[in-house]
């Protein structure tokens, strides 16, 4: 169930960075069959002659690149995708609005039926997940959500779920962008505790998080779950998360004892 890429120092973990969606949260699964057609369909509009293959192709490259930024840094890509085939553009900020209605509409009876108790959060979690938590609550580790949807979505969305009480802090998008990113969550937590790379671990299914948390000397765990099976390994998302510089691999967090083993367990090199 776990795959691992490189070795790792296990049994000094302190701290977690986990991902959201992807990660934790199946609430918002089939989102780039929402973002990738929408975009290519206004790139369609710009009059280029690109196949819709070849812009396909183009569109699900950059989206998966900037997979756990914030959905602006895609929505900025858009608009110069469109500049640079002399289509007329829109602000990214109106390109995201476009994106989260069509999203919504793919997602509200989840979110209705997990308010009024119609559905249980366990369908909406990637497997694993509770005991993975208690885990961590096991070990002391103190833990952190970061996320690239809009933060007050996040808290919403991690409410139902029944996760927000497993973490110190939640973060998510703001509207002034420049001012969050993953990349300042991971610094911040090893700044302010004076925490070495093998103290600090991140569980995410996007590129950002496990290149952040590598660029820091930290231990990178890739979530590379099917979210529409919920089952095995998606494998474009495997191969993305071991260039972004994954140490392990898993497909959910089902085989928690064993990360219990390789991730918290002392003394193992």
């Amino acid at each position: 169930m776990i795959e691992i890429i490189n070795k790792i120092k296990s049994g000094y973990i302190r701290f977690a960075v986990f991902d959201f969606d992807g990660t934790i949260s199946l609430i918002r699964e089939g989102w780039q069959q929402i973002m990738i057609p929408m975009m290519v369909e206004i790139l369609q509009g710009t009059g280029t002659n690109e196949s819709l293959e070849e812009l396909t192709r183009i569109v699900r490259l950059f989206v998966t690149d900037l997979t756990g930024k914030q959905t602006i840094y895609q929505m900025i890509r858009l608009k110069e995708e469109v500049e640079k085939r002399g289509g007329k553009t829109e602000e990214p900020l109106t390109y995201k609005e476009i994106y989260h209605n069509r999203l919504m509409e793919r997602i509200i009876s989840r979110l209705e039926g997990l308010r009024n108790g119609t559905i249980d959060p366990v369908e909406y979690v990637v497997p694993g997940t509770y005991q993975i938590l208690d885990l961590a609550r096991k070990y002391n580790l103190r833990c952190y959500l970061a996320s690239g949807t809009d933060e007050k979505y996040v808290l919403d969305e991690a409410a139902l779920l029944k996760v927000d009480g497993y973490f110190e802090k939640l973060y998510g998008a703001q509207d002034d962008y420049k001012n969050f990113s993953k990349r300042m969550v991971i610094q911040q937590i090893i700044a302010e505790n004076n925490l070495h790379g093998d103290e600090v671990v991140a569980f995410g299914d996007g590129f950002v998080e496990i290149e952040e948390m590598k660029n820091v000397g930290g231990i990178a765990v890739g979530v590379a779950t099917n979210e529409a099976t919920r089952e095995g390994v998606d494998e474009w998302k495997r191969e993305r998360l071991i260039t972004a510089g994954a140490d392990l691999i898993i497909p959910d967090f089902q085989s928690w004892e064993e990360l219990e083993s390789v991730l918290f367990e002392a003394n193992q090199e």
